[in-house]
């Protein structure tokens, strides 16, 4: 007979001692975060994509806002005359895409966030010859100011630039003596930024996160904790240098993805961050809080966030384990008391290169709930019933949510022994849909959920193993 049901906080506990992390209690009102570019600011497919990510029960999306896009003449180097902060001398049709896209989502009463980042016309950077090098902050931060007025009734939560670490989005990365010259660029961007944005009456209040680094550093990427304290003016040992001036931040936004070897794997760099490393990113802040250069308890966005599949025979595992290892990542991430915002990335697959060699195939992410082709992969019913199960001694710890429950709800689980499928348990959820409980760990013992929608429509989670 299972064990009797031991209370969440308790499963969170066991989950943490598991995995050696810290944390026990999730932060409080953790917001899922969806983005789906390619489907969100597509017209013929823009409405299907937001009632489908709304029926997951999703609260938020999040949209990149890539500054060429919206400029006149982005591929001239010289200036074109114009008030660049008002968003009506910007060319005609220009913000069309945007504007039925944010429209949409708050009819939907989905939450908007806004990444405003480069590329950048030509014009802006400080060689005019590319769109990514030394934009300049004051050009930058006139379009915050037009972007801002535009929707700043609608939207509160800003970021800027989207991983500022990368060289395909920000340039120079290093100067010639290998030593990170991206993160003052970045720091002179961000402060801009957040200035004009602020300076737009009636956004004195809206949020802006800091950061939206990727995971992983190398010789052409600054890892995102040498990221950190390069923006945040702090040496390798987290104490202050120079004169800066503390920055007006509401969060830090990262992306931490895991590495082929799955969410439990931590980088052997200390300076890179995956979802496995996610303690490593709490220390920093709470070094740099000490330093008194942030708030303590800075709170962390994990605005983008992915597992990649099959297809994809370079960087993608297993369907299975997909589903598998976002579970496993969601669990992390809500366990994290520091982590108020967790995300998917893609509901469908970026498309393949056609007429290629299979390794040169997926040159995009495989990281969607469905192929390109939109056949649904056993992650689409992972991601709306994710249930991670951990082997704790003897037992099977069970975390699990049920994602588009509007209230206090009930599933049935049910294991598979080698001789079919049989229901063991009905489990009541708390209010945000989340249940655990203990259960005797038995070899080869697989799990799964099923759950009747309100309007009676049965949803069953893919098989899931203890890990």
């Amino acid at each position: 007979m299972p064990r009797p049901l031991v209370p969440l906080l308790v499963v969170l506990l066991l989950l943490g001692a598991a995995a050696r992390a810290a944390p026990a209690a999730a932060a409080p009102g953790q917001v899922m975060t969806f983005e789906a570019p390619a489907e969100l600011l597509d017209e013929s497919r823009r409405d299907a994509a937001l009632d489908e990510i709304a029926a997951f029960g999703v609260t938020r999306i999040r949209q990149q806002v890539y500054w060429r896009d919206f400029a006149p003449s982005p591929t001239e180097p010289m200036r074109p005359s114009f008030d660049d902060t008002n968003a009506d001398a910007y060319p005609g049709g220009t913000w069309d895409p945007l504007d039925h896209l944010v429209d949409a989502a708050r009819s939907r009463n989905l939450e908007v966030e806004l990444t405003l980042t480069g590329p950048v016309p030509q014009w802006a950077t400080q060689t005019g010859t590319d769109q990514l090098t030394r934009p300049d902050p004051a050009v930058f931060a006139n379009w915050v100011t037009a972007v801002v007025r535009r929707y700043g009734d609608r939207v509160d939560l800003w970021s800027i630039w989207n991983e500022p670490n990368q060289p395909q989005f920000l340039l120079p990365q290093y100067d010639d003596r290998r030593r990170p010259v991206s993160p003052r660029i970045y720091r002179g961007l961000y402060v801009a930024a957040e200035r004009a944005l602020h300076a737009v009456p009636g956004n004195v209040r809206d949020r802006v996160l800091i950061g939206e680094t990727s995971p992983i550093g190398d010789e052409a990427i600054v890892a995102p904790l040498r990221f950190l304290r390069g923006v945040l003016c702090l040496d390798g040992n987290y104490r202050k240098v120079g004169r800066c001036a503390n920055l007006r931040i509401a969060g830090y936004a990262h992306h931490a993805y895991p590495t082929r070897r799955g969410p439990l794997a931590k980088p052997s760099s200390p300076d890179s961050v995956t979802i496995g490393a996610l303690e490593r990113l709490v220390r920093a802040l709470d070094r740099a809080a000490r330093a008194g250069v942030v708030r303590p308890r800075l709170p962390i966005f994990l605005t983008e966030f992915g597992v990649e599949s099959r297809p994809d025979v370079v960087s993608g595992v297993t369907l299975a384990r997909q589903a598998q290892e976002l579970a496993i990542a969601e669990r992390m991430a809500f366990a994290n008391p520091r982590v108020r915002a967790f995300s998917q990335y893609l509901l469908r697959d970026d498309p393949p290169v056609e007429g290629v060699p299979a390794a040169q195939r997926f040159p995009g992410f495989e990281t969607g709930l469905r192929f390109s082709d939109g056949r649904e992969k056993p992650s689409y019913a992972g991601f709306l019933l994710p249930l991670a199960v951990k082997q704790f001694g003897a037992s099977d710890v069970l975390w699990g949510r049920v994602r588009p429950a509007p209230a206090v709800t009930a599933v049935t689980l049910e294991r598979n022994r080698g001789r079919g499928w049989r229901a063991f348990r009905t489990q009541t959820t708390n209010p945000s849909g989340v249940y655990g409980l203990r259960v005797p760990h038995r070899a080869r013992q697989r799990y799964r959920v099923r759950w009747t929608a309100p309007d009676g429509t049965v949803h069953t989670g893919p098989p899931i193993r203890p890990y």
